[in-house]
């Protein structure tokens, strides 16, 4: 099994920085991103596309530091109904540049449609016990979904690359049952989970568990951590007092005029590094129950601990992840 991570925390540094960095704490995969929510700095997408050789040289910077690249990231909103929003298309492009570079797995998110056709605004319905919920859901999948998720299942096996979804709440895919649920209205055999817990935490769901029912649907592994907060007993993990960042904050952008907005001060739940929510022991279990899956397949740590620098932030979840590995005796 390969740890490594995800370097969109170090999007601030060049790829060889990156790199070093990684193999200085004892990782050896990576992933980085090649479209979505954010830029590719690390990846110089168009230019990889065009150019055999650009691509030849752009994997050897990789054997120079004895990581792989595991997997390109393209995480966003593939189905978003405002036409300003590309992350179907940078799918799509991210899924062929996997394939010519020989890269075996795409991470993204499922999407999220309109409630209705014509809308330009995602609508997520979760509970649909008024039919007008169910109307929106038989629509965002019937419509929407399954149609773009059978062309990318089609692209994906032409490419022989698989397609990992991180079940993500605020897309149609959010939990197991949803995962199996694509996968089974689109006859896919490429398309699969990325199984990141944290998203998997705050909905109460054991990830060990879920990696049990999804079985071989486990494509590969996300390694970040949720700690769930006193708060969360009065007012449950549910929370819309998100406020707006100003402009002359800059933002993230997350596509067109998107972008991102300001936690509340104190939340019912946080994502935090590997160790803080859930100690070894758990990512022990974590780490065996994927092993049992495929005793190959990598788990690439996601920084996004507020708490923590970039580098501490990393360096944290690296020595917690790598000893739960040795723990679990499923380290390569």
């Amino acid at each position: 099994m390969k740890l490594g991570a995800y370097t969109a925390c170090l999007h601030d540094k060049t790829l060889d920085e990156a790199l070093a960095i990684l193999r200085d704490l004892g990782l050896t995969s990576v992933e980085v991103n090649a479209g979505g929510f954010i830029g590719t700095p690390h990846l110089p997408v168009d230019e990889l596309l065009e150019s055999a050789d650009a691509r030849k040289e752009y994997l050897a910077t990789f054997d120079k530091y004895g990581i792989e690249l595991t997997a390109l990231n393209c995480n966003g909103n593939p189905l978003h109904p405002d036409p300003e929003i590309t992350h179907g298309a940078d799918l799509t492009r991210s899924i062929k540049l996997a394939g010519l570079l020989g890269i075996k797995t795409v991470i993204t998110m499922s999407g999220l449609p309109a409630a209705e056709g014509g809308g330009t605004r995602p609508s997520w319905t979760v509970i649909p016990w008024d039919s007008v919920y169910k109307e929106t859901l038989d629509y965002q999948w019937d419509e929407v979904a399954v149609p773009f998720w059978t062309e990318i299942e089609a692209l994906a096996a032409q490419y022989d690359v698989r397609v990992a979804i991180e079940m993500h709440p605020h897309n149609l895919v959010f939990n197991p049952a949803t995962l199996k649920r694509l996968v089974e209205r689109t006859n896919a055999t490429h398309i699969g989970a990325e199984l990141d817990p944290s998203h998997l935490f705050w909905q109460h769901i054991d990830p060990v568990r879920a990696i049990e029912d999804l079985g071989d649907l486990v494509f590969f592994a996300a390694a970040k951590d949720t700690l769930i907060h006193e708060t969360a007993a009065v007012n449950g993990v549910l929370d819309d007092r998100f406020e707006w960042i100003p402009a002359d904050e800059q933002p993230l952008g997350l596509g067109g005029r998107y972008t991102v907005t300001r936690w509340p001060a104190v939340p019912g739940w946080s994502f935090v590094a590997v160790g803080r929510g859930h100690d070894v022991d758990f990512w022990a279990r974590f780490l065996t129950a994927l092993h049992r899956v495929n005793p190959e397949l990598p788990v690439n740590i996601e920084h996004e601990d507020a708490s923590f620098g970039q580098i501490e932030g990393l360096r944290f979840a690296a020595d917690n992840l790598i000893a739960a590995a040795e723990k679990a005796g499923v380290l390569e």
